[in-house]
């Protein structure tokens, strides 16, 4: 896709250092890191969010992303991982991506990257479940 700068990676036309290229997806550093190791891991085809990834490249894509931790974790020392997925709100880049972060205890960081909430009581939580239930009706 034009423009898209992980489309450009895969492409060989824009640098990047590559992990891993497989027909699932291909794997690369984030230029601006979490913390040093910290990996995208995105289709091969140029889709924006995990709701466009068809049901059939579901497999392959999150084999793929659990090799990566396993491979950040033990190539890496690392304690363990962190892995997310952003879909529209704050994703930086409008093509599909996994990050797969290395963690260590003492880390510094906590929890998620925003802050956290509480539902004000059983009821309120019960209506968001079932709205969410409802939709995947």
């Amino acid at each position: 896709m034009g423009g898209c700068v992980f489309c450009g990676i895969m492409a060989g036309e824009v640098p990047g250092f590559v992990v891993t290229d497989e027909p699932d997806g291909v794997a690369f550093l984030d230029t601006r890191p979490v913390f040093k190791g910290h990996v995208l891991v995105v289709p091969r085809v140029h889709l924006v969010t995990l709701t466009d990834l068809p049901a059939d490249a579901l497999p392959g894509y999150f084999r793929l992303v659990q090799r990566i931790a396993a491979a950040v974790q033990t190539g890496l020392g690392a304690g363990g991982t962190f892995v997310a997925m952003n879909n529209l709100v704050s994703q930086s880049v409008p093509h599909l991506h996994t990050h797969v972060v290395p963690r260590t205890k003492g880390d510094g960081l906590r929890g998620f990257f925003w802050p956290r909430t509480r539902y004000a009581d059983d009821t309120e939580a019960s209506g968001y479940a079932e709205r969410i239930s409802a939709a995947l009706a």
